[in-house]
């Protein structure tokens, strides 16, 4: 449950629905993308339609399996994963998911996180979905890898991204909307790259990489420390990502006037306001969901509060 202390409450002069993507957030609460999944995945422990919005796990043309487990390990103070992306790929959604959020979502809204391979995979699931009126905008994970240029980061190249968003942009009314990795020595270049093709905004930031040990008690190990992910390293989220978070979307903000998803270390109202403050138009919360599923619809109903 949250807690916020009187001397430390934080209070914002407009507490109004925020008009942003071409659509209405009720409120600045979405869930983040890969810890909900399409939301059904939560909806018997929280009202999803009490929030501002969610945004879908990834969607890719083609099922994908995923990494080898496990794929979730906690640290003291965050969570590493490595889900590698798995999801029931564009058919499934399109028969499966959709018709769940249109008739459960009421007034929140769904961002779907797309992925690929190459620039066609992207194309092909915002060219599909963007016909269903259940989504508002598309969030491209531009931290996959890129098989065309040897697997290279599709927001590694401040033109490639362009290009990616470009062609999105071509084929969907929709807002699209690169999410950014932490990279804050360059995420200036790519802020005016994408926006100069076409994005609608953008979500700040992707996790950061890291690695976790522990002893293992397998067979033939013989203790021995190995990774306590089965596929190696993987993404860095929770309270760690906070003040990174923060640094680049005050720093995105000065780059454009296009509205931004804050994400990283979101746990209660303060870290809301901080991340509004940065230059935020709208807030993801991930991990401290995983924690407690509670957290999200808490934050929605602070901000509903008067005063």
């Amino acid at each position: 449950m949250i807690r916020l202390p009187a001397s430390e409450e934080t209070t914002i002069s407009s507490r109004t629905a925020i008009e942003v993507f071409g659509s209405t957030f009720q409120n600045p609460i979405l869930l983040a993308a890969g810890t909900a999944g399409f939301g059904r995945e939560v909806a018997g422990l929280i009202d999803v339609g009490r929030l501002g919005g969610i945004i879908t796990k990834a969607v890719s043309p083609e099922p994908r399996e995923g990494n080898t487990p496990p794929r979730v390990a906690e640290f003291s103070g965050g969570m590493l994963n490595s889900v590698g992306l798995a999801n029931p790929g564009l058919d499934r959604v399109v028969e499966h998911e959709i018709p769940w959020l249109e008739r459960n979502l009421g007034s929140a809204r769904a961002v779907f996180n797309v992925v690929g391979s190459v620039f066609d995979d992207y194309v092909t699931v915002v060219t599909r979905l963007g016909a269903e009126d259940a989504v508002t905008a598309f969030e491209l994970n531009v931290s996959c890898p890129n098989t065309d240029r040897g697997g290279e980061e599709f927001g590694a190249d401040p033109s490639v991204l362009a290009e990616l968003v470009r062609r999105c942009c071509e084929v969907t009314d929709k807002a699209v909307i690169p999410k950014l990795a932490p990279d804050l020595d360059g995420i200036a270049a790519r802020v005016q790259a994408a926006s100069e093709a076409g994005a609608a905004g953008f979500s700040v930031v992707n996790t950061i990489p890291g690695s976790t040990y522990g002893k293992s008690f397998e067979a033939g190990t013989d203790g021995l420390f190995k990774s306590r992910l089965g596929s190696g390293p993987g993404g860095v989220s929770g309270p760690p990502l906070l003040a990174l978070g923060l640094s680049a979307v005050a720093k995105v903000s000065a780059e454009t006037s296009l509205p931004i998803i804050g994400i990283g270390g979101i746990r209660e109202p303060n870290d809301v306001v901080a991340y509004l403050e940065a230059g935020a138009s709208l807030v993801a919360v991930g991990t401290a969901a995983l924690a407690d599923p509670r957290v999200p619809t808490e934050l929605a109903e602070w901000w509903d509060r008067p005063g």
